[in-house]
């Protein structure tokens, strides 16, 4: 039996298959989420090229589609439109048919043209990787049979299913369906574990929606991003430079009141001020919560202070709408929490205002949380006045 030119132990195969797959990741972390989709970092042209073409031979995936595809799903986020929600086609069918729903919006050429601008089209990209997948994957088989012999056959396999099972059925899938957040983002993004290195730092999702032109997913100094750590090596080497990282918030010591800075702050970091809000009204809206259902029978559930902190009103089903109306008609103070957290979300939607529009109602809106009579609420304002972005 042909056994190839590297005659390995099976822990030298089992090596060989993760260094391989784990190549794949890194090209699809770096090359075509940070680089070629969110243009977080710039990668020099051999390297980005060496991306191309792994991902040609491993994948048989075209960086205009993936690209594109990609693009709609953060512009059409958790909506009919999204590729590949699970909260709108259910988990199981990402999980399991993530792969195919890439392919079928793949043949969106609306979606192509739209949401792929700006992707490599030079000669090689129109001649050898568009349109000639099946060449790039045959050719990765070839190379495994001639370098491993038929096992090569075996690990050639495990490639093909590497993507499909890791990229669109658990990112796609369980990265929109469980985990934790750091960040209120407007999505259902989950971070599905702190320690992003299988997937090389997509395992931090609910960071990437947050701050989406990121180059660096980790946030926290306990959350481990392997592709950050890769792309920095390369900025050291000079193959790469980093355009964009989520700002970092900060606390003036001497601001008494709000100011374009303060703005700035909380307009670029908004999810992280809605999280930060919520986890200050937290224990607030909890005991409140507890009056209520001492005093009215109201029934109330563990879910009902995340109704109230983390939901958008808009987003809201009508049985939770109806939920969270029933227990604001039955305390002030919960009524005052959910609307000026509704208030200070509108604050920055609001697009067509002058900055110095946008700092008189800040600064209202700090009056108003100040005179609430809500001792949570005061502390929080206070800290909101002297919000400023860290250096970087």
């Amino acid at each position: 039996m042909f056994s190839g030119i590297f005659d390995l132990s099976l822990w030298g195969f089992i090596a060989v298959t993760l260094g391989l797959t784990h190549i794949t990741i890194a090209s699809v972390t770096i090359y075509l989420h940070r680089h070629s989709a969110h243009r977080g970092v710039d990668l020099h042209p051999v390297v980005s090229h060496f991306f191309r073409f792994w991902l040609w031979i491993t994948t048989g995936m075209v960086t205009k589609e993936w690209t594109a595809i990609h693009r709609k799903h953060h512009a059409r986020c958790e909506t009919e439109a999204d590729p590949h929600s699970p909260q709108i086609m259910g988990i199981n069918k990402i999980m399991w048919e993530g792969a195919d729903l890439y392919k079928l919006e793949a043949k969106n050429a609306e979606t192509i043209e739209k949401f792929g601008q700006g992707t490599p089209d030079d000669w090689m990209e129109r001649n050898v990787y568009t349109g000639h997948s099946v060449a790039g994957i045959a050719s990765m088989l070839i190379i495994n049979f001639v370098l491993f012999g038929f096992i090569g056959i075996t690990i050639w396999a495990i490639q093909m299913m590497w993507i499909p099972i890791f990229a669109a059925g658990i990112i796609n899938g369980v990265g929109h369906y469980w985990g934790y957040r750091n960040f209120q983002a407007e999505d259902a993004s989950r971070n599905i574990l702190p320690w992003g290195i299988l997937i090389g730092g997509e395992e931090l999702h609910n960071n990437h929606h947050a701050y989406p032109s990121s180059a660096q997913l980790s946030n926290k100094w306990w959350e481990f991003d392997i592709g950050w750590m890769y792309i920095r090596l390369m900025e050291i080497a000079g193959l790469a430079h980093v355009k964009k990282i989520a700002p970092k918030l900060t606390l003036a010591a001497d601001k008494t009141s709000c100011d374009e800075d303060t703005l700035q702050a909380i307009v670029l970091s908004r999810y992280e001020v809605l999280t930060k809000y919520a986890r200050s009204l937290q224990q607030t809206c909890a005991e409140e919560l507890t009056h209520i259902r001492a005093a009215h029978a109201v029934r109330v559930d563990r879910k009902s202070v995340r109704r109230l902190l983390d939901s958008d009103a808009r987003k809201l089903s009508a049985f939770d709408r109806e939920r969270v109306n029933e227990m604001l008609s039955k305390s002030k103070k919960l009524e005052t929490v959910y609307s000026m957290r509704e208030e200070l979300t509108a604050l920055w939607q609001r697009s067509s205002a002058t900055k110095e529009q946008l700092v008189h109602e800040l600064e209202e809106w700090c009056r108003r949380a100040e005179t609430s009579g809500i001792e949570a609420l005061q502390e929080f304002s206070q800290h909101l006045r002297r919000y400023k972005l860290a250096r970087t």
